[in-house]
C-alpha cells in the first residue's frame, strides 16, 4: 500500500498549535471522563500493592521517607511521594491514589498526541494515536487506574524521554533537551526499572544527536546529560552508597520472581517467549483480560486481530521508509524492542501480566494512527474514521463488560483463590476493633488494606499464605515496624480468606496447644479470635500436604 504524505489536511508544519493544543487536552479530559465514571462505579478493587502505596504516603506525611517501594528495592518512592500530596490536599482515602493515576495517564495521552505530532507533522494521525488511548484496553484501564507503585509514571516518563531526545535530533545544539533527558533518564530507573526500555533507545537517539555536533559541543552536552541523570538517580545512589549495589541490582534484574521460571536457560526462555506469544499477544490487543482467559465482545475481535496484524505488518514496513519522521520510528520500535527482550530475557517474563507491556501502548498507538493516516489520504476520511471507531467501540465493549461483572471488576488478582470482595472491608474494621483484635496474623492480600483503612489501628503481618496448597513467601512480609508491633503485642487473632486446608490446620494447631477460640465470619474473611494466650504462627503445624511445598521455601 503507498501512503501518500500530505500536510494540506493535517496541518504539518503549518497546524495552528491552538488546534493541537486543543485536540491533546480534549483527549486527556476524555481519558479522565471514562476513569471517574468508572472510579464512580467502584469496579477497581483495593489491592496490597496499592495499599502498600497508600502506607508508604502516609509515613511520608509523617516525616518518613523511603527510597524504596516498602519490600523492593526496584521500584523508587516517587508514586507514594505523587500520593502523599494528593493526601495532603484531599484527604487519606483510596479515591485519592486514583486520583494520582488519572492525572498521570491524562498527562502521557497528551503528551502522546504531542509527541505524534512531533516526530509526524499530522494532526489526524496524532488525533488517532491520542483516542486509542484515551479510550483504552482492558489492560490498560486497569494499571492506569489502580496504583501498584510505578506503572503511570514509567510511561508518562518514558514519554517524556522520547520527547526529549526527538528534541535533541531536531535541534543537537540545544542544551536543555540533554538535561531533560539526562534527568528523566536517571529519575525514571530510581523510579521504576521498567523504564530502562525507553532509556536505552532514547540514549541511542541522543547519541546519534551528538554527532551531528563538534567534538567540544557533544562532550559538553554529554556530561550536561550525565550530570542530569546523577541528580535524577540522586535517591537511588545515596541508597547505593550506604547499602552497596549487589541487592537493587539483583531486584532490578528480577530476583523477586527469579525461580517462577523453568530450571536451565533454554527452557526458561522458551516458557517467557510462549508468554508472550499466548498472553502478551493477546491482553496487549484488548482481546481479554489480563486475569482471565476469557474472551472480550467475541464479536469484534476478528476486526480487531486483523487490524493489529496490519498494524505491525505496517510498522515493520515503515522502519524502511526514508523521511523525517524515519528516526522517530526507529526510536519507537525499539521501544517494543526493548519491552520484547526485557520481558523474553529476565525473569520478569514469568509473569505474564498485562503489567509489564505498558509501555508498547504509545509506539503502537503512534503506528496505528500512521497507518490510519495512511488509509484516510488513500481511502478517504470515512473509511480511516470507520476502523478508529470500530477500535474505540471495541475497547468501551469490553470494559463495560469487565465492570458489568464486579466482583471482580478489574482486579489485578489472577489467582482466583486470592480474590476477596473488599465491599466488607469497613465491617471487617468495625468487628476487629469492638472485639479488640488490632493484632494478629493473615495473608498479603489482607495485612496491608487492612492496615490502611484502620488507620493502622489494626495491625496484622502476612505470616500466613494465600495459595490453596499453602506455599508462602517471606518476601509477602514487607514492613518490619509491623512484626515488632505483632511479636509484642498480648493478644493476637488470625485472619483467612477463603482457604479450607489452612482453616483446618489452624484448629488442629489450637486443639493440640489446648486453647480456646472464637470464630466469626465477615464477608469473605474468616476471624480466629479470643485466644486465653498470643498464639504465634511457629506454634502451629502449617505446612502443606507432603505432596506440596513447604511453607516459607
Amino acid at each position: 500500500m503507498t501512503i501518500i504524505q500530505t500536510d494540506t489536511a493535517s496541518g504539518g508544519s503549518g497546524t495552528s498549535p491552538t488546534r493541537l493544543i486543543g485536540i491533546a487536552l480534549g483527549l486527556a479530559v476524555l481519558a479522565a471522563a471514562l476513569k471517574l465514571i468508572l472510579l464512580k462505579l467502584d469496579v477497581f478493587p483495593f489491592n496490597a500493592d496499592e495499599a502498600i502505596v497508600a502506607l508508604m504516603a502516609r509515613h511520608i506525611l509523617a516525616g518518613r521517607i523511603p527510597v524504596f517501594f516498602y519490600g523492593q528495592a526496584y521500584m523508587g518512592s516517587l508514586d507514594a511521594v505523587l500520593v502523599a500530596a494528593a493526601f495532603r490536599m484531599l484527604g487519606e482515602s483510596v479515591l485519592a491514589i486514583r486520583t494520582i493515576q488519572t492525572v498521570l495517564y491524562s498527562a502521557t495521552v497528551a503528551t502522546a498526541v504531542y509527541l505524534a505530532w512531533k516526530i509526524h507533522g499530522r494532526l489526524w494521525l496524532a488525533f488517532a494515536a491520542g483516542l486509542l488511548l484515551a479510550i483504552p484496553t482492558v489492560n490498560t484501564t486497569l494499571y492506569t487506574t489502580v496504583s501498584l507503585g510505578g506503572y503511570g509514571e514509567a510511561i508518562l516518563i518514558g514519554n517524556l524521554l522520547m520527547l526529549a531526545a526527538w528534541a535533541s535530533w531536531q535541534k543537537p545544539e540545544r542544551q536543555a533537551a540533554y538535561l531533560a533527558w539526562g534527568f528523566l533518564a536517571g529519575l525514571g530507573i530510581w523510579a521504576f526499572g521498567l523504564v530502562l526500555v525507553f532509556v536505552v533507545p532514547t540514549a541511542l537517539l541522543v547519541a546519534c544527536s551528538l554527532r551531528k555536533l563538534t567534538r567540544p559541543a557533544a562532550g559538553s552536552r554529554l556530561l550536561l546529560a550525565l550530570a542530569a541523570g546523577a541528580a535524577g538517580l540522586l535517591p537511588l545512589l545515596v541508597w547505593i552508597a550506604a547499602n552497596g549495589a549487589h541487592a537493587a541490582l539483583l531486584e532490578l534484574a528480577g530476583s523477586a520472581i527469579a525461580g517462577a521460571s523453568p530450571a536451565g536457560v533454554l527452557p526458561a526462555l522458551a516458557y517467557r517467549a510462549g508468554n508472550l506469544l499466548l498472553f502478551g499477544t493477546t491482553v496487549v490487543m484488548g482481546m481479554r483480560p489480563p486475569w482471565s482467559v476469557e474472551w472480550l465482545s467475541p464479536w469484534l475481535l476478528p476486526v480487531v486481530f486483523g487490524f493489529w496484524l496490519a498494524v505491525a505488518a505496517f510498522a515493520l514496513r515503515a522502519l524502511r521508509r526514508v523521511d523525517s519522521a524515519r528516526a522517530g520510528r526507529w526510536m519507537l520500535g525499539g521501544v517494543v524492542l526493548a519491552t520484547v527482550l526485557g520481558f523474553v530475557l529476565t525473569p520478569f517474563g514469568a509473569d505474564p501480566s498485562g503489567r509489564y507491556f505498558l509501555p508498547l501502548l504509545v509506539p503502537l498507538a503512534v503506528f496505528a494512527g500512521e497507518l490510519l493516516d495512511g488509509v484516510r489520504d488513500r481511502w478517504g476520511l470515512a473509511w480511516g474514521v470507520a476502523l478508529l471507531a470500530g477500535i474505540g467501540l471495541f475497547h468501551l465493549i469490553a470494559t463495560s463488560q469487565v465492570a458489568s461483572a464486579s466482583p471482580p471488576g478489574f482486579t489485578t488478582q489472577f489467582d482466583a483463590g486470592t480474590r476477596i470482595d473488599h465491599r466488607r472491608d469497613a465491617e471487617l474494621v468495625r468487628f476487629l476493633l469492638e472485639q479488640g483484635e488490632t493484632r494478629g496474623y493473615t495473608n498479603y492480600w489482607v495485612a496491608y488494606p487492612l492496615a490502611f483503612l484502620s488507620r493502622e489501628q489494626a495491625v496484622f503481618v502476612p505470616a500466613l499464605p494465600y495459595h490453596a496448597d499453602l506455599r508462602y513467601s517471606p518476601r509477602d512480609d514487607r514492613y518490619p515496624p509491623y512484626q515488632q508491633a505483632v511479636a509484642t503485642a498480648p493478644r493476637v487473632a488470625y485472619i483467612t480468606t477463603g482457604q479450607p486446608l489452612l482453616e483446618e490446620r489452624l484448629r488442629a494447631g489450637f486443639g493440640a496447644l489446648e486453647v480456646e477460640w472464637r470464630e466469626a465470619v465477615v464477608g469473605d474473611y474468616h476471624v480466629f479470635y479470643d485466644f486465653g494466650r498470643p498464639i504465634r504462627p511457629e506454634e502451629l503445624n502449617l505446612r502443606p500436604s507432603p505432596l506440596g511445598p513447604i511453607a516459607g521455601e
